[in-house]
């Protein structure tokens, strides 16, 4: 359905959802005007709450994910960006956004990483198995050996992955906090490490 202002009721919904998180930052304020249009402010209110919970998605995935028009997603990340509720930055092909201020650049490359599928299984099952060899992490994942090796190399000149010694996640504990406080977007698997994060993090540091 079609509600009166021209506006698909399943896409309200879905901008309402994300406008809820989005308004709760203090940050929101600086990127509405009081002259804004109702339904321009309820955008950008979407578009920084998915962001707090979705941190790292790439321009594409947050037009689809909030049903925006291309056009409609590139000018209220612009107004977003210039009242610095959210930054950009490049990853490959990729131009991804994070609310701003909130991660470093480790961070960052790691939320990159984290929303491709086989890095992400790879990193996850490292960080649940730290024993976990090539082959484990091939069969674990129902991919090939040299998908495997592949994605490891890319990991590593990210930083994110040491192969000195097997296979070790690079600050385990930073990429198991930026997991497990946005399992929800990151999949099942992710979900699954969360509700045992607690066997694997020692938060007494």
């Amino acid at each position: 359905m079609t509600s009166p202002d021209g506006v698909d009721d399943e896409k309200r919904a879905t901008l309402r959802r994300f406008a809820a998180i989005g308004a709760a930052s203090p940050l929101i304020g600086r990127s509405s005007s009081s002259t804004a249009k109702m339904g321009e402010s309820e955008a950008r209110d979407a578009i920084a709450g998915y962001l707090s919970t979705t941190p790292g998605a790439h321009f594409s995935k947050i037009r689809d994910d909030l049903q925006l028009g291309t056009g409609e997603t590139q000018h209220h990340l612009r107004q977003l960006e210039d009242a610095g509720v959210i930054e950009r930055y490049r990853d490959g092909d990729y131009k991804r956004f994070v609310t701003a201020g909130r991660f470093d650049e480790f961070e960052k490359r790691a939320l990159g990483y984290l929303r491709r599928e086989t890095p992400r299984g790879m990193l996850i099952e490292l960080l649940s198995n730290p024993d976990a060899t090539a082959g484990d992490l091939a069969e674990a994942l129902d991919v090939s050996a040299p998908t495997v090796s592949k994605y490891a190399g890319q990991l590593e000149d990210a930083g994110l992955l040491s192969r000195d010694d097997g296979y070790a996640v690079e600050r385990p504990e930073t990429v198991l906090i930026l997991v497990v406080g946005h399992a929800d977007s990151f999949g099942d698997r992710a979900r699954s490490l969360a509700r045992n994060a607690d066997q694997l993090l020692d938060y007494r540091g």
